[in-house]
Formats: C-alpha cells, sequence, structure tokens
C-alpha cells in the first residue's frame, strides 16, 4: 500500500460475541494500516457464547494476524474495579507488547490508546459503515444475518430433522423445505453408505453411518442458510438398529446433539420400493413409525408430525410447523 509510513504494531480489542461484519471492518482497517496487528479476544467464563470458540473464528477470519485469547475474569466498566485502567493497560502490553496504534469503533480506544502510549485510531465509530453490534445478532440472528461472517453462521443455524420410516417422502420433503426457505439439505447418508456397500446392514455399518451423518451435518452447516434440513439423523439409526438387528449399541442412546425440530413423516403415503427398503408390509410400517414417535417422545425432543396421502398437504404441513417454530425465518 502507498503512502505514508505504516506504523509497525497495532492492537485491537474485544469480546467478538460472536465476530460480525463490523469487527471484520475494524481489523481489516487494522491490518491495512498497520504491518502487524494483534487481535486480543476477551471472554468470562458465563460469555453465552464460549471464548475459545470466539479465539478459533477470529483466528480463522484473520490467519495473517497474532490472535490471542484472554479469558481471565476482568473488571468490564471503570466502575466495577477502582485498578479497571492499569489492569488493562498490562493485559494489552501483556499480550500486545507496546503497540504503535490502537484501533477501536468505541470512544474506549482514546484512553486505553494513552494508557499503553500509543496513538489512538477510530474506526467507523457511529457504526455507520456497518451498522451492527453483537447484542443485535444475540437477539436476532436470522435478522442479522447478512452482517454474519460464514465461519460463524454455523453457532446459529438451526436444525430441522426430516424423522420417520422409510419410504415416507422424507427425502422429497426436505429438498422441497430447502427450496422454499433457501437452504440446504443434509442428506441421509445411510443411503449414501448403502449405495456403495450393499444393504446388508450390521452394527458396525451403523456406527460408520453415524459417522458419516456427523460429518455431513458439521459441512453442510457452514453453507446453511439459517436453517438446515437433515434427512434422518443418529437417533433415527437408533430406531434403525432396533428394527434390523433387535437391539442398539450404549453409544447410540448416549446420543444428545439434537436437531432444533423433528418432523415426523407417517406411514399414510402408499409404499414406493426403490430396491433398498425392508419393511414392505402394512404391519411392519406402522411398527416401524410407532418406534419412531416413541423414540422421540423418550427423547423429549420438540416434534410435529406430519400426515396425509397429499405430497403438496404434507409440505404445507411442514413449512408452517418450521415457521411457527422459528418465527423470524424467511422464505426464500
Amino acid at each position: 500500500m502507498s503512502g505514508p509510513d505504516r506504523p509497525k504494531s497495532g492492537f485491537v480489542l474485544g469480546k467478538f460475541m460472536p465476530p460480525h461484519q463490523g469487527h471484520v471492518h475494524l481489523c481489516d482497517f487494522g491490518r491495512a494500516y498497520c504491518e502487524r496487528l494483534t487481535i486480543l479476544v476477551c471472554s468470562l467464563p458465563d460469555d453465552p457464547i464460549p471464548g475459545e470458540l470466539r479465539f478459533r473464528w477470529m483466528r480463522e477470519l484473520f490467519p495473517d494476524c497474532d490472535v490471542r485469547w484472554c479469558a481471565e475474569p476482568l473488571p468490564q466498566e471503570p466502575a466495577d474495579h477502582p485498578e479497571f485502567w492499569p489492569i488493562w493497560r498490562e493485559v494489552v502490553l501483556a499480550h500486545g507488547g507496546r503497540p504503535d496504534v490502537v484501533f477501536a469503533s468505541e470512544d474506549y480506544g482514546h484512553r486505553l490508546a494513552a494508557e499503553v502510549g500509543a496513538r489512538f485510531v477510530p474506526v467507523d465509530i457511529g457504526r455507520t459503515a456497518r451498522p451492527v453490534s453483537g447484542t443485535a445478532v444475540r437477539a436476532d440472528p436470522f435478522g442479522e444475518w447478512a452482517f454474519l461472517p460464514q465461519p460463524v453462521r454455523p453457532w446459529f443455524v438451526k436444525r430441522v430433522c426430516l424423522f420417520g420410516p422409510e419410504s415416507t417422502g422424507k427425502s422429497t420433503l426436505a429438498a422441497r423445505l430447502a427450496a422454499r426457505f433457501g437452504t440446504l439439505v443434509a442428506p441421509e447418508y445411510g443411503r449414501t453408505y448403502t449405495d456403495a456397500f450393499g444393504t446388508d446392514v450390521g452394527p458396525l455399518d451403523l456406527e460408520r453411518i453415524v459417522q458419516g451423518h456427523l460429518a455431513t451435518v458439521e459441512a453442510a452447516k457452514r453453507q446453511a442458510n439459517r436453517v438446515l434440513f437433515e434427512d434422518t439423523d443418529p437417533v433415527l439409526s437408533a430406531v434403525w438398529s432396533d428394527m434390523l438387528t433387535g437391539g442398539r449399541a450404549p453409544w447410540l442412546d448416549a446420543f444428545d446433539d439434537y436437531a432444533d425440530l423433528y418432523l415426523l413423516c407417517d406411514v399414510d403415503v402408499p409404499w414406493t420400493d426403490d430396491g433398498t427398503r425392508y419393511f414392505p408390509s402394512p404391519a411392519d410400517r406402522q411398527r416401524f413409525f410407532h418406534a419412531c414417535e416413541a423414540e422421540l417422545k423418550a427423547r423429549g425432543v420438540d416434534y410435529v408430525r406430519i400426515t396425509g396421502a397429499s405430497w403438496a398437504d404434507r409440505e404445507t404441513q411442514a413449512a408452517a410447523a418450521v415457521r411457527g417454530r422459528f418465527p423470524s425465518l424467511p422464505e426464500a
């Protein structure tokens, strides 16, 4: 960058709870302004978003900066402690040395810079360039979605699981709902697995299917738009294990990373044999459905039953359930 000589070192301090585009603008400004930028992420034990996670997010967003983490229970306002400013002076010196400049979007930057013998550089104090705050994001993440950097979005993604026996339209419904709400589907990994290795599924196969499902969800959350539709989940794998083997591994009972909403698809639609199905008889389908519902009830998760022979009606019911659970979720 041509122009005046750049300061050697700069410093940014923040909670970044969560990091948003205002923070990104502040840090991008800082690393363009000086040769070496230190970013200090500060957290308290009872913060609603873990400090270590915010530290990882900032390192991902700014890999060329010296990102550090301070988890000490420090005073947050001058009124909290008579030695407020000396305490924070020592924190800055410990993590950032003696910076040439301090960047901030709030007026405390004047005093903090003076305490460490640096020059204060204000950045978008009125938040006109990026009108967002961490408080606003935490209060309404869907409404502030555009201000969330991509690494941060998975924390706020809500998950809706299409649940129920085979041949109840889960995959079709997941795709239609994803199109309706402008987002993605985490596809059924069990189908991917059985297409590759066959339908003779045992306990080890179920374990690998669950591992694949969890990886699929984590990958999809990074690209999802506010909500992610999951085509089945490990809770359903537990039911499948009962149906196929007559029992389940203890780790399936211990699984508790539940979706935010389950849409339980009833068996009152015609059976379709696609060559990979196991339980075609009406009695087995009912048994499978009742096992699914009993599993959801036993785990105490939030679910809505989706019924009827009309696929359009099912989609309408499912969309209404999603909107009811997430009122601020916009449609595409």
